[in-house]
């Protein structure tokens, strides 16, 4: 392939990454900042039973492939620009890969997701529920917090990149 043409296509794969990671911060904030607090308001079990929904209902394909999709983006941006993007705009992919990898997807899956499937167990009528209810929005929305401000980062140094890498274009 022309190296115009991998240039480009490394560029377009870069803006889907920075899109991606984007969106994910949107959605993480959104949690952290109105989703969490209004079931925090809400007696026990009904915060379960809609937390427990709302776990459910986000496993869909559209979401993964933007969460998961994402991560792969920032790879494919870094290997097909390794030869055709400059050193300066591969470090800011790297770092708003990497930060992407580390703080969404890998606390994701460290944290939140077992946290989620332990709250998927619960009986939400039962006390042992209420008081899961009460680790699970500590634990879960501190996590998130860090999800946040993870794909905040990673979205600001995508965005970087793709300036970075227009300008020297």
């Amino acid at each position: 392939m022309d190296s115009q043409v991998m240039t480009t296509l490394a560029l377009s794969i870069l803006i889907s990454a920075a899109l991606g990671s984007g969106m994910m911060a949107g959605l993480f904030c959104a949690f952290s900042n109105f989703v969490m607090r209004a079931l925090s308001k809400l007696p026990p079990t009904m915060a379960i039973e809609a937390m427990q929904s709302i776990n459910l209902a986000i496993v869909r394909p559209a979401f993964l492939i933007v969460f998961l999709g994402t991560g792969v983006a920032c790879a494919l941006a870094f290997g097909l620009g390794w030869q055709h993007l400059s050193k300066d705009t591969l470090v800011y992919v790297s770092a708003g890969g990497a930060i992407y990898a580390l703080g969404g997807i890998a606390v994701t899956i460290a944290f939140n997701v077992p946290l989620n499937n332990r709250l998927a167990a619960v009986d939400p009528e039962s006390k042992g529920g209420a008081n899961m209810w009460q680790v699970y929005l500590a634990k879960w929305t501190r996590w998130n917090h860090v999800r946040s401000i993870a794909t905040i980062f990673s979205t600001i140094l995508l965005i970087l990149a793709v300036l970075h890498a227009k300008g020297s274009a």
